[in-house]
């Protein structure tokens, strides 16, 4: 076995460890993680096989420039039988061009000089003729590659043997072994000469390193690639190997998905008992049977945001902090925004709002607590406002306006926004107040309804109208209590899910159907315990995914260093 292959086989437990996040994951997304290492084992495997390193060099074998003078026959017997147009003369290879040193009876050549085009117009059918079933499959640019079928026999492509066949995009890269029609638009199929394995050809472009770029431009730079060509007999040899390998591959991909996955089932299930505990004494239970494995259960960034979920959804429920009879009952707290409400608008400080609907016992999700009370969160808060619909600019005078991705992780990130006038409509009654809450009504579906406390100070910035702001008093938690419950897994489910309305892209839950949504409201003085709770919790949640990125970075640089020592 070489080095090369010591490296890959005994040390499958990097490979399958270096496990990343994935950035930017959005909609279409179906993983918010990357299996680092298996990715770039594929890599290496590519790498290895076409720069030598896979298979043992066989000093028997015929040469590759003997190889060459065959191909170079080939293509002259094409061009008389007039099956393809006489090839352009590619300039002499330069050391300088050459990226790395071949083994004995290896050579470079131009990629162009190692194919040449097949089919034509005659075997291209447009979009619009392909059926929804036929007889023969059509080859089209789409990531699939096989776009759909026709019944028109002419139209097939009778290849002798395999092809490559390339589309609009470098990821679009196909190796073909049955016969096919071509779809028209933006198709190349590429016939290796008969001297070389179209597997192995193909697995050299496999192995280029190209930015994904459109049709025209791709196939320009590819096609200024070299390809690194071994004996005939080698190539059939690391053709075997590398499938082999990447077998291996696909083995331990399918192996970590399924560990990753049986995992999260695993913490889901045992964070469920913690929500659906009865009273107290069971929960204390089932939270020490899931402390006893802390260090294991909690090993993916997966588990630790599900953590962070049980942890909102006790507090909602009440069953994060212990019940203290002699707290002042949560409807003496409605009574005194009531209040306040009041007083503003006989102050003309705020309009008068309509009454909210009563709260149906089929409406509320869970039970709570005697001393505590659902409400409606415009019976919470004070005001709830949209924001301003001025557009933004880079003046550093103006008034800084917070955007929707301006709240991360039910925070309010402030800097670098852009800025409206002072005298902009709406202001300074659409100025923020240091701990207003701000809910973003218009976004992605999985992002739509997300909150965050706002902690700059008072008149500062402004909020653009795709956010509302909802302010209530300050004189103790509530915001961030507020803020808890609408972080929480059950309001999703519950408040935010059902009333998702999508157009043009964009989920959008409005203002009206905000203020009317459910939260359970616990006592002031309880507020204030589980508040203080949940920071608590939080912070070890945040220690434990530090330590865990620091450990994901180390497997990374440790499958970086593997694949250095490998290509050394």
């Amino acid at each position: 076995m070489s080095q090369a292959q010591q490296l890959i086989t005994e040390h499958i437990d990097i490979w399958t460890s270096a496990i990343v996040a994935k950035s930017g994951v959005g909609r279409g997304s179906s993983k918010k993680r990357e299996l680092y290492g298996i990715k770039k084992l594929r890599d290496l495997i590519l790498e290895l096989a076409v720069r030598g390193k896979l298979v043992p060099q066989d000093p028997t074998d015929e040469p590759a420039s003997v190889l060459l003078e065959r191909i170079s026959d080939e293509a002259t017997e094409l061009v008389k039988a007039k099956k393809i147009k006489k090839p352009k003369i590619l300039p002499q290879i330069t050391d300088d061009e050459k990226p790395f040193v071949l083994p004995a009876g290896w050579e470079w050549e131009r990629l162009p000089s190692c194919y040449y085009i097949v089919g034509s117009k005659i075997n291209q059918i447009q979009t619009k003729e392909y059926l929804e079933l036929g007889s023969y499959l059509v080859v089209d640019q789409g990531q699939k590659f096989i776009a759909g079928y026709c019944d028109d026999k002419s139209k097939v492509l009778e290849i002798e043997r395999p092809v490559i066949v390339f589309g609009d995009h470098t990821k679009n890269i196909k190796f073909i072994d049955f016969n096919f029609v071509i779809g028209a638009d933006g198709v190349k199929v590429l016939c290796p000469y008969s001297e070389l394995s179209t597997r192995f050809l193909y697995q050299v472009i496999k192995s280029y390193d190209l930015a994904d770029r459109g049709y025209a431009r791709h196939f320009k730079v590819l096609n200024e690639k070299l390809a690194p060509l071994p004996p005939l007999a080698e190539q059939h040899r690391i053709v075997a190997k590398v499938d082999e390998l990447m077998l291996l591959c696909d083995q331990l991909e399918q192996q970590t998905e399924a560990s990753i996955d049986a995992h999260a089932t695993l913490v889901e299930v045992l964070l469920s008992t913690l929500t659906d505990s009865a009273d107290a004494d069971e929960l204390a239970q089932n939270w020490a049977r899931i402390a006893e494995h802390f260090d294991t259960l909690f090993t993916t960034e997966q588990s630790i945001d599900a953590l962070k979920q049980t942890i909102l959804q006790l507090a909602v429920m009440g069953k994060l902090v212990p019940q203290n009879p002699d707290d002042e009952p949560a409807s003496v707290l409605l009574d005194k925004i009531a209040a306040e409400k009041a007083k503003l608008v006989e102050e003309k400080k705020i309009k008068k709002q309509k009454p909210l609907s009563m709260i149906e016992d089929n409406e509320k999700p869970y039970d709570v607590p005697g001393n505590w009370a659902w409400c409606r969160i415009g019976n919470a808060s004070i005001s709830t406002d949209y924001g301003l619909s001025s557009k933004t600019s880079n003046d550093d005078n103006g008034v800084p306006v917070l955007k929707m991705g301006d709240i991360q992780a039910s925070k309010v990130i402030t800097g670098g926004q852009g800025t409206v006038s002072k005298e902009t409509e709406g202001l300074p009654y659409l100025y923020l107040e240091s701990r207003d809450l701000l809910y973003n009504r218009t976004n992605s579906v999985e992002l739509v309804g997300k909150t965050g406390i706002f902690t700059g100070n008072n008149d500062d910035y402004s909020f653009a109208s795709y956010l509302i702001r909802i302010r209530t008093l300050k004189n103790s938690v509530l915001p961030e209590f507020i803020n808890i419950n609408m972080a929480s897994p059950d309001f999703r489910k519950n408040q935010i899910m059902p009333h998702i309305k999508q157009q043009c892209g964009q989920a959008n839950v409005n203002g009206t159907i905000m203020k009317n949504m459910l939260i359970a409201l616990a006592p002031e003085s309880e507020q204030h315990r589980i508040v203080a709770k949940v920071d608590e919790l939080f912070e070890i949640c945040d220690k434990l995914k530090d330590k865990l990125q620091q450990s994901q970075q180390t497997q990374v640089h440790l499958t970086d260093a593997l694949v250095d020592s490998a290509l050394a």
